[in-house]
């Protein structure tokens, strides 16, 4: 045999290199395929119990506004001195009144500048914020708002000396609601009684030095 000769049959037997990159190639689209189908199914059963979650999960409620069907108004900025048949007589007006509660000094029980007043239904209430809420009761711009609704001891302030916050440390002058704040009014009660000390005291050593 010349040197080089390929026998036939070993070449007829060995795969050829088409055939050699083809089975490559297949493989590689097998295990693609493969690969494939466990990423599709794996993202199904993710989106499944995604989807599964989301039906279980139950929407949040938004919640209650409890102005919604408020019957009751809270009134401020009256005068100390504003009785209750008054407030009865101009809010009566508006609607049949269920309820009025005058707010009170947690002390000494006495009036103090606000009250609740408790309609039978939501529109009356309604009316009465519409109409009466920046009118003048007594010469004072009285103020309404929607309350959700009066509780038991709601009708004292709840300030340190018993009336309302807005009045311990008030500057202003307000005769309707007692003059100065109460907090600028004890303040000076102090120092006009620390005044009298010292004049007391003086007035002794005055005395002595006579003697």
């Amino acid at each position: 045999m010349r040197g080089g000769f390929r026998n036939t049959v070993e070449r007829l037997d060995r795969p050829s290199a088409y055939y050699l990159n083809r089975t490559i190639l297949t493989n590689s689209g097998l295990q693609n395929n493969k690969k494939g189908r466990r990423n599709d199914r794996n993202n199904r059963d993710e989106k499944d119990g995604d989807t599964e979650m989301a039906n279980n999960q139950q929407p949040e409620e938004p919640p209650e506004d409890p102005l919604r069907n408020a019957t009751t108004l809270y009134v401020g900025n009256l005068s100390f001195y504003t009785t209750e048949e008054q407030v009865y007589d101009l809010f009566s007006k508006c609607g049949e009144i269920k309820r009025l509660i005058m707010g009170l000094d947690r002390f000494n029980k006495t009036p103090c500048g606000f009250c609740f007043v408790e309609y039978y239904t939501h529109q009356d209430a309604l009316d009465c914020l519409k109409y009466l809420g920046g009118t003048k009761l007594d010469e004072r711009i009285i103020r309404t708002d929607l309350d959700p609704g009066f509780e038991e001891g709601r009708q004292y302030g709840r300030g340190k000396s018993g009336g309302q916050v807005r009045d311990e440390y008030r500057d202003d002058f307000d005769e309707g609601r007692g003059g100065l704040g109460r907090a600028i009014q004890q303040t000076e009660r102090l120092r006009e009684s620390e005044k009298n000390r010292d004049s007391e005291h003086e007035m002794r050593e005055d005395y002595g030095r006579l003697r």
